[in-house]
C-alpha cells in the first residue's frame, strides 16, 4: 500500500447509487487509500455501502478504509479503519484486528499521536489545517506538528480544508497523505483535482528515516 499521496474521503451523499458513482469517477487516479465516512447513514446503509466501495477500490487496486467502526472493517474485509477520539479504543481494535491498518485523529496534539502510536496505530493524523466545512472543529494544527512528529515514524496525515494551491507548504514539512472531501468531490472536474493532489507529491522526497521510504505496510 503506497504510503504517499492523496487520501480521498467519501463524501455525504444521501443517494448510494450515486456515491458509488461518484467515488468510482476518481479511483483511476489512483488515491493512496480510500475512506469511507458516512456518519448519518443508519448500520444496514452502511454495511451496503462499505461492501460496494471495498468492490470498486479492489477493481481499481486502492485500499479501502472504514471511518469509525473496525468492526465493519472487518465485516467487509476492508483494508484498515480510522478512529476519532470518540470511536472507540484504539488498544482493543488493534489486539482485535492484527491485520487492519489502523489510523487515528491526533488533531492538533502530538501526546495525543504519541500515545496513537504507542496503541498500536499505524498513521496519524493531524489538522484541521485550514477552515473546513466538512465538520465543525475549533482545533487547528500547524505545518510544524507535522514535522515534530517526525520521531514517530509513523505516517503522517494533514487533514482539513486542504486544496491543490495550499497543501504544498504540508508536504514538505512532512505530511505522507493529504486527506481530502470537497477539494476533489465539489470540484468542477474530480478526477482532475484528485490528479493534483498526487502531483504534490513528485520530486518531494520522503523524510529520511521515515517507514514512507519504504512505501508500504507490512
Amino acid at each position: 500500500m503506497t504510503l504517499r499521496g492523496l487520501y480521498l474521503i467519501t463524501p455525504d451523499d444521501d443517494d448510494s447509487d450515486r456515491l458509488v458513482e461518484r467515488v468510482a469517477a476518481v479511483l483511476s487516479a489512483k488515491p493512496a487509500l480510500l475512506q469511507y465516512r458516512n456518519k448519518r447513514a443508519d448500520a444496514t446503509r452502511r454495511f451496503d455501502e462499505a461492501r460496494a466501495l471495498k468492490a470498486l477500490c479492489d477493481a481499481a487496486g486502492v485500499p479501502l478504509v472504514i471511518n469509525d467502526d473496525w468492526r465493519l472493517a472487518l465485516d467487509v474485509d476492508a483494508a484498515g479503519a480510522h478512529l476519532g477520539e470518540d470511536d472507540g479504543d484504539l488498544v482493543e481494535a488493534r489486539r482485535a484486528a492484527p491485520r487492519l491498518v489502523l489510523g487515528a485523529s491526533c488533531y492538533d496534539e502530538l501526546a495525543r499521536a504519541e500515545r496513537a502510536v504507542a496503541a498500536g496505530a499505524d498513521y496519524i493524523a493531524f489538522g484541521a489545517f485550514f477552515p473546513t466545512q466538512t465538520k465543525t472543529t475549533t482545533r487547528r494544527a500547524t505545518p510544524d506538528l507535522l514535522s515534530a512528529a517526525a520521531p514517530l515514524r509513523r505516517s503522517r496525515v494533514a487533514i482539513g480544508g486542504l486544496t491543490p494551491d495550499n497543501a504544498a507548504p504540508l508536504v514538505a514539512a512532512g505530511a505522507d497523505l493529504l486527506a481530502v472531501v470537497g477539494a476533489v468531490f465539489d470540484a468542477p472536474e474530480p478526477l482532475a483535482a484528485a490528479r493534483r493532489f498526487n502531483a504534490l507529491f513528485l520530486g518531494t522526497p520522503a523524510v529520511a528515516g521515515h517507514p514512507a521510504d519504504a512505501a508500504s505496510f507490512s
